[in-house]
């Protein structure tokens, strides 16, 4: 994120990053089929084509015809918008400092690697060795984040830079994550769970949702932030995981501002906009740009 867009110099860091961001997008994955369909729209929603033009029109970028494997976007996605999120976030350690870890590749670990979900290790074991507790128990205990937020332990040195608070033998934070060496492994404790959905269709919305209350219901600690990411075009999709409460922290949208325009340019169905509003208003959507920020509050 340091190759910012021609013409925002007069701007501030973070209108200069958001560019950059849809500049990234627009060289990797957004495409256009030979038809004129962009790759976040459904061809067989008009309404859902007329605006991801308008929308990826506004952004200014060279678009490119052609196609990328849905798999293929997937990926570089999450790599762009992770590399976007940890520059942003690096340029907020003033409001929330920390050693911080953005990750896209969970491994096999996925969540258990976290200190809020360190125990579904021994759990998967015992039910492998056991399978009728796991017909029991039932669900998948393997999440895998697109992005995961995470912030690392610290040592004592740090802890005690400014005045010693801390001395091996007090008794005192002997069991808390954030202090090295509490917790055998020393886990990273999850801040923030991003799930990305270059479009979304309702079983890719209900993933979602599901994911994000087994995130709620195995942890033992503080619940991590549970956010989905989107470039999704039409307003009623959208509004299938953002609307209510209970799971989703909150829904972002890659371009929230160019979408609103470009529903309202549409203008043949004012729900369009109507939900957008809705979702706007009610705190429900947010543009990617409003990510950094809510992670730092």
């Amino acid at each position: 994120m340091t190759n910012h867009a021609k013409g925002e110099l007069n701007h501030g860091l973070f209108r200069q990053l958001r560019q950059s961001y849809h500049a990234a997008l627009f060289d990797r994955c957004i495409r256009v089929r030979g038809d004129g369909v962009p790759n976040m729209a459904d061809g067989a929603s008009p309404a859902s084509v007329e605006i991801a033009r308008k929308m990826i029109g506004s952004l200014g970028g060279e678009i490119q015809e052609g196609s990328v494997t849905a798999q293929g976007v997937g990926a570089m996605f999450g790599e762009i918008t992770a590399e976007y999120l940890r520059y942003c976030f690096a340029k907020l350690a003033h409001i929330r400092p920390g050693d911080w870890n953005f990750s896209t590749l969970q491994g096999n670990a996925g969540i258990t690697k976290f200190s809020q979900y360190s125990h579904i290790t021994q759990l998967n074991e015992i039910m492998d060795k056991h399978p009728e507790i796991k017909a029991s128990l039932g669900g998948d205990y393997l999440i895998l984040p697109d992005i995961a937020v995470s912030r690392r332990s610290i040592a004592d040195d740090e802890i005690n830079r400014e005045e010693e608070l801390l001395r091996d033998g007090d008794g005192c934070a002997n069991r808390t994550a954030l202090r090295n060496g509490n917790i055998s492994g020393d886990p990273e404790t999850l801040l923030a769970s991003i799930s990305l959905k270059w479009s979304l269709r309702s079983d890719r919305a209900q993933n979602a949702r599901t994911e994000a209350l087994n995130l709620i219901r195995n942890r033992k600690g503080a619940t991590p932030r549970i956010m989905v990411v989107t470039f999704e075009p039409l307003p009623a999709r959208i509004a299938s995981i953002a609307m209510g409460t209970g799971d989703i922290d909150c829904t972002y949208h890659v371009a929230l501002d160019e979408l609103l325009e470009a529903a309202a340019d549409v203008g043949k169905n004012e729900s369009h906009v109507e939900m957008l509003r809705t979702l706007t208003d009610g705190q429900r959507l947010r543009d990617i740009s409003d990510l950094p920020f809510d992670l730092a509050s």
